[in-house]
């Protein structure tokens, strides 16, 4: 099997098939993920604990909760935290059963995170997998695919910065996310690189703030 193509490869060849996707590289460069910094267990109670919540308040939530960790975030750890811990830290009751959730299940076999076997797995299992977790989604899992996994072909269609970002630079109305769906076919297999295109489109016409997403 030849090596999977780098982010910047993925996106030379995509710009040679598409003129838009061409006229964004040349705006504003070549894709920019940053190599993850967590393991795949860590990288998702990050998640669950960020959201619907700001980025100042998520951080200080997600430390403490680091701090009663001991800095040790694992499913034996965590569970090994009583209700109390987890309160104290300042998750709510619905996060706190979701932590327990991933973690459980992560002990039990249901989610899948040992590098290896979650290699051999393929998008759709790894985001039914990850959906069986409470207060784990489809966008959730779509983003641990496309930034921790750095799989390439991931299409976030339900996601409001991409269909508003392949408006802008497509210059389309926006699109539903059932309509955007069929529109990603085009660019497989690197659909991760048109998503991260997408939002970055939403700063260049839209002027919008820098992303998370795209730095």
């Amino acid at each position: 099997m030849p090596p999977r193509p780098t982010h910047p490869v993925a996106a030379r060849q995509l710009a040679e098939r598409d003129p838009v996707i061409a006229g964004l590289v040349g705006a504003v460069g070549l894709p920019r993920l940053r190599l993850p910094a967590d393991s795949h267990f860590a990288s998702l109670v990050r998640s669950i604990v960020y959201q619907q919540l700001a980025g100042k308040a998520a951080a200080a939530i997600h430390g403490r909760l680091l701090e009663a960790l001991g800095g040790s975030v694992t499913p034996e750890a965590l569970l090994g935290l009583d209700e109390g811990a987890l309160r104290g830290a300042g998750l709510s009751a619905n996060k706190a059963a979701s932590l327990r959730d991933l973690a459980t299940k992560v002990m039990e076999g249901t989610v899948i995170l040992d590098p290896r076997r979650i290699a051999r797995e393929s998008d759709e299992e790894v985001i039914a997998r990850l959906s069986a977790v409470r207060g784990i989604g489809r966008w959730t899992a779509q983003m641990f695919l496309l930034f921790q996994l750095r799989r390439l072909d991931v299409w976030p269609a339900g996601d409001l910065g991409v269909r508003r970002g392949y408006s802008l630079a497509w210059a389309v109305p926006m699109p539903t996310e059932k309509q955007l769906e069929p529109l990603g076919e085009s660019f497989s297999p690197f659909r991760s690189i048109a998503a991260w295109y997408c939002w970055r489109a939403c700063e260049v016409f839209a002027r919008s703030g820098p992303s998370a997403l795209t730095r």
